[in-house]
């Protein structure tokens, strides 16, 4: 791929502020993606928020305002590991053997936490912190998407 090309795609992609670009070429593939770290880390807010209920109200009563429930985020102490791209969660190396970690184990810098799947390749995914597994935040088999914390290690 010429220079003058993908520099002009890092520029847009900088421009743009999308975290990930992946283009595929005369069988040259090029991966882009921006790295959103700081050198003072901020400090991670996670909310889970149930899905709203509606039912049709009576034709014959009033339209009333709508009453809105607001849940307290969710602070997680500790490290949080994050997925390093999109894909599908697994605990362990097959559906058989023993998960890689459990809640409560002691990991070192580098252990394997976890394995994603993406397009069909397996990704083993290490500890970037020693420390204790304080919560495991992904069901076995569930998709994840890039940046979405995985584990909190404290």
């Amino acid at each position: 791929m010429d220079l003058r090309k993908l520099k002009k795609l890092i520029d847009l992609v900088e421009e743009s502020g999308i975290a990930e670009l992946e283009l595929t070429e005369e069988g040259e593939t090029v991966r882009i993606s921006r790295n959103f770290t700081s050198s003072t880390p901020a400090q991670q807010h996670y909310a889970n928020y149930a899905p709203a209920q509606y039912a049709a109200a009576p034709q014959s009563q009033a339209p009333q305002a709508p009453t809105a429930i607001a849940e307290a985020p969710v602070v997680e102490e500790g490290h949080a590991v994050k997925s390093p791209m999109v894909g599908t969660f697994y605990r362990s190396s097959s559906p058989d053997s023993k998960a890689f970690v459990e809640v409560g184990d002691t990991v070192a810098v580098g252990d394997t936490l976890c394995i994603i799947e993406a397009m069909k390749l397996l990704n083993e995914i290490e500890s970037d912190k020693a420390g204790v597994v304080k919560k495991i935040l992904v069901d076995n088999g569930l998709a994840v998407e890039y940046g979405e914390p995985l584990f909190i290690i404290a």
